[in-house]
């Protein structure tokens, strides 16, 4: 199934019984990291920079469990 890179517009022809969701796969046009959202239907999304979506910039952990480990 084709899918357009959402940072280069360059067409992905991606195999849906190929790649699972969570997978991630490179655009060969810009190399952006794009990670399969779902399969059914097909959706892509890019990977931000450290690979972690935006709400979880203290990677997962809450600020309770921090004041714990002192």
């Amino acid at each position: 199934m084709a899918v357009t890179c959402p940072e280069c517009d360059n067409q992905l022809d991606i195999d849906v019984d190929e790649v699972e969701e969570g997978e991630t796969i490179t655009c060969d046009e810009c190399g952006t990291e794009l990670e399969i959202v779902s399969t059914e239907p097909l959706q892509i999304a890019p990977v931000d920079a450290e690979g972690y979506d935006d709400e979880d910039d203290d990677y997962g952990r809450s600020h309770d469990e921090d004041e714990d480990e002192e």
